[in-house]
């Protein structure tokens, strides 16, 4: 991804205490933006690129496709 002036990026990786499977914690932030998140937390699953994200009303989206688990207790998100 490349930042634009209106989208950027976070590389987020997470050491975890309690033990999840990348597709447990996506699991949990789907959870998330369908529920108590709605209209602030975004899902996507969907091949994207930053100028996709021009004018989208959510303070964050989540890339479901560009994390990774290095194994259950280490994540980039």
């Amino acid at each position: 991804r490349v930042p634009t002036a209106n989208v950027s990026v976070v590389d987020l990786t997470c050491r975890i205490e309690k033990g999840a499977s990348y597709e447990q914690i996506k699991a949990a932030i789907k959870e998330a933006a369908n529920g108590e998140l709605k209209g602030i937390l975004s899902y996507t699953e969907d091949e994207i690129v930053s100028t996709d994200l021009i004018g989208d009303n959510h303070s964050s989206i989540f890339d479901a496709k560009a994390g990774i688990s290095l194994n259950n207790n280490f994540v980039k998100l």
